[in-house]
């Protein structure tokens, strides 16, 4: 048991690092060796516990994905119980995370852009996006939407737009374009004539 613990704990040094790093200077600007130096593990334990870049990437993206998905839910269940005021105040985590260091972009969109197509790094990000628009498809039906995952996909490319435009603009104003617009398609796709 103790040697599991030490494993966790070693694989979550390796990883605090290596988000760091990759938040900072992309996927293909940091080396392993600095993933290294930055965690003060040796070479051998990082390989260890992840055989390659590539591995370790894909980890990297899988503890992201579970950390923003819960963003995005925690800020859409902050926004009530309506499902529909749910889906614009799930925008609020967007603001959140420029509150906290600013737009850095979206690590699974610049995954997309570096990784190449067969790796695990992209396989990660193609898992990311579908957990994230099965969750918003959902929450789409819920709030009445005839054709949930035509509002999910709308709302998905808001929130990518959103984070890429955040990154170019530094201007937690985009956010609250977005929720304008996520507002409108949602009364559009609902036919809701109460206020959001």
């Amino acid at each position: 048991m103790a040697t599991r613990i030490r494993k966790t704990n070693t694989e979550q040094k390796i990883l605090d690092s290596a988000a760091g790093l990759f938040h900072r200077h992309g996927l293909r600007g940091v080396g392993v060796d600095q993933v290294i130096a930055d965690s003060g593990v040796a070479k051998s334990t990082l390989y260890a516990h992840f055989r390659t870049k590539d591995d370790l990437i894909a980890a990297y993206l899988r503890r992201t994905d579970e950390s923003w998905i819960r963003r995005l839910q925690e800020a859409a269940d902050a926004a009530g119980p309506d499902p529909a005021q749910q889906l614009v105040g799930l925008f609020d985590a967007l603001l959140a995370s420029f509150d906290r260091h600013g737009f850095f972009g979206c690590p699974f969109v610049s995954a997309a852009v570096e990784a190449e197509l067969d790796s695990k790094a992209h396989a990660a990000t193609v898992a990311h996006t579908r957990r994230r628009q099965e969750w918003l498809t959902g929450l789409a039906g819920a709030a009445g939407a005839a054709q949930p995952a035509e509002l999910a996909a709308h709302l998905g490319l808001l929130i990518d737009g959103t984070l890429a435009a955040g990154r170019l603009l530094q201007d937690r104003a985009v956010v609250d374009a977005a929720k304008v617009s996520a507002r409108a398609a949602i009364l559009a796709h609902t036919a809701r004539t109460t206020n959001m």
